[in-house]
């Protein structure tokens, strides 16, 4: 993968996320399906160029227990970035994105009970995904 670093204000949305565990790569590939409009791009939050973002927006680089998407250069965190990536799918799973207006303490409470359980559920990689070479360009480490 060639490094964007340079090129830190993607203008793309971008998603953060573990790039050993099982769980996130099986998400990581359900988003590559249904973003038809192919506009999310991807980096492991084990890259320097998430590191970089994730200073950018104040946040800790040592959370992997967050999935973090980032767009028009606000970050979300938990669930709510859950909600922020699903208004990029294609129905039904756009849907998803009304359950925001829930309270954030159930819909969080949710989202931290599969993040704290993924490696034992979902198993956990030795290294990170290898994107398909037609998605590799939405790849940023």
């Amino acid at each position: 993968m060639h490094s964007h670093s340079k090129n830190i204000s993607n203008s793309n949305p971008i998603v953060l996320f573990d790039g050993v565990c099982n769980f996130c790569n099986t998400t990581v590939r359900f988003v590559l399906a249904y973003n038809r409009a192919e506009n999310i791009h991807f980096s492991p939050l084990q890259s320097d160029f998430a590191k970089q973002l994730l200073a950018q927006h104040n946040l800790p680089s040592d959370d992997m227990n967050t999935v973090v998407f980032i767009d028009k250069n606000k970050a979300y965190t938990k669930s709510s970035a859950a909600f922020q990536i699903s208004k990029h799918l294609i129905y039904p799973w756009k849907a998803l994105y009304y359950f925001k207006y829930l309270p954030n303490a159930i819909t969080d409470w949710f989202y931290n009970l599969i993040a704290r359980n993924r490696y034992s559920w979902f198993g956990k990689k030795n290294q990170c995904m290898v994107p398909k070479p037609e998605w590799r360009e939405r790849f940023h480490e």
